[in-house]
């Protein structure tokens, strides 16, 4: 009935611990079953959707709107999802629970294997994602229609093949590999366990709380921000997205070149795009 709510800044900078009510495709019968939560949405929700144009959204204001409806069918057999908030500094992708609900400020990518998440934390897609996405103002947006769906993935582990279908590749293990140790160390700075300790959820599939272990771990935690940390990319970090990088570059055959510094960002692009429009001649 209420469900951790995950907006951009809590990619960027640190989780707001900030749920939502969610009631699902309850009709509106069985949704005030639930008293307290109804009562609220009927308060604070309702005359806000009264004065909504949208029918919709007007008739099942103890809803929510269409998108995430529609992003819970997709992720509905995953444990998790690769999240990326709309506009950023930095393009990022982390994983978000399957029991989290997105708001409009966040993509959410319906795959829960690793070799997915690291060919979209690569350098090949981040380029791609800036070439091909819009900006507002001097942030760049992710817009999954021009970013995701035009972008030519290796052969062999594009999106409409399951995760099952190349897991004994090479080269998505190699990707795998190089994505869960770049997903390992950024949490492990992120929430160290000096400075934290995790409690476990009592509903399956909700996400642990994170608690700091003393007001000092609080201050030195606000600092620990995925932003702060690309700021100043350490050097574990670049070494992390270069070993990535590598793995990536390798899927799309490119190993020997990304090697001898012969991929420049203008390569990068030019080769994706001869790549993107082979298949789109298919």
């Amino acid at each position: 009935m209420v469900r951790p709510l995950l907006n951009g800044m809590d990619i960027t900078r640190r989780p707001s611990g900030r749920w939502i009510i969610d009631f699902g495709t309850m009709s509106e019968a069985d949704a005030s079953l639930f008293e307290a939560p109804f009562e609220y949405v009927r308060q604070h929700v309702k005359p806000v959707r009264d004065m909504n144009r949208r029918e919709r959204r007007k008739q099942f204001w103890w809803q929510h709107g269409e998108t995430v409806p529609g992003v819970k069918r997709a992720v509905a057999n995953l444990q998790r999802a690769i999240s990326t908030p709309r506009v950023a500094k930095h393009r990022l992708f982390v994983w978000a629970a399957n029991a989290t609900v997105p708001d409009s400020a966040v993509v959410i990518i319906a795959r829960d294997d690793d070799t997915s998440f690291g060919i979209l934390h690569s350098r090949f897609h981040e380029l791609w994602s800036l070439r091909m996405g819009t900006s507002l103002e001097d942030r760049p947006r992710y817009t999954p229609s021009t970013t995701f769906e035009t972008f030519p993935f290796p052969d062999g582990l594009t999106p409409d093949i399951p995760a099952a279908g190349y897991a004994a590749d090479p080269h998505a293990q190699a990707i795998a590999a190089a994505a869960a140790r770049l997903n390992e160390l950024r949490e492990n700075w992120l929430n160290p366990p000096d400075l934290v300790c995790r409690v476990p959820e009592v509903v399956p599939g909700y996400p642990d709380r994170i608690l700091t272990v003393d007001d000092k771990a609080e201050r030195e935690l606000r600092k620990r921000t995925l932003t702060n940390l690309y700021n100043a990319r350490p050097a574990w970090l670049d070494h992390a997205h270069k070993a990535l990088d590598e793995a990536v570059a390798g899927a799309y055959g490119w190993g020997d070149d990304w090697r001898a510094g012969a991929l420049t960002d203008d390569e990068i692009l030019a080769r994706l795009f001869h790549l993107n429009q082979q298949r789109t001649a298919r």
